[in-house]
């Protein structure tokens, strides 16, 4: 049987594991975004650095950067299951996108935990 003392420790080492985690999940933040065009549909992961350096921090950003530019390297996000087994959302391939008139640039929320790209 655990003793209460064993209980505190136990208790102590969750809290600092799961301040650390969210600490961590703050600073490797990621932003995702649906690309859509007639063809298909990709999510795309952008860090707060990458959103900044395009000059804003939402999907019309990206948009606008990306008419600017004309294309743009982002990495590709799919699902996959982590080491622990539950579902992530992790980048997959490094890929370029190019500006297109039928191109359209949407917020993306997923239920997983998003995982920040290299």
């Amino acid at each position: 049987m655990l003793s209460r003392c064993d209980l505190i420790k136990g208790a102590a080492v969750a809290l600092l594991t799961l301040s650390t985690q969210g600490a961590w999940a703050q600073e490797t933040r990621m932003n995702l975004f649906k690309i859509v065009t007639i063809k298909d549909e990709i999510v795309v992961g952008l860090s707060a650095e990458e959103l900044q350096a395009l000059g804003g921090n939402d999907a019309s950003a990206v948009a606008h950067a990306l008419a600017q530019k004309g294309d743009l390297t982002v990495w590709q996000y799919n699902v996959h299951r982590g080491s622990n087994g539950e579902l992530q959302q992790a980048p997959t391939a490094r890929i370029g996108l190019l500006a297109d008139a039928s191109l359209r640039v949407e917020p993306y929320t997923t239920p997983y935990q998003i995982l920040p790209h290299p």
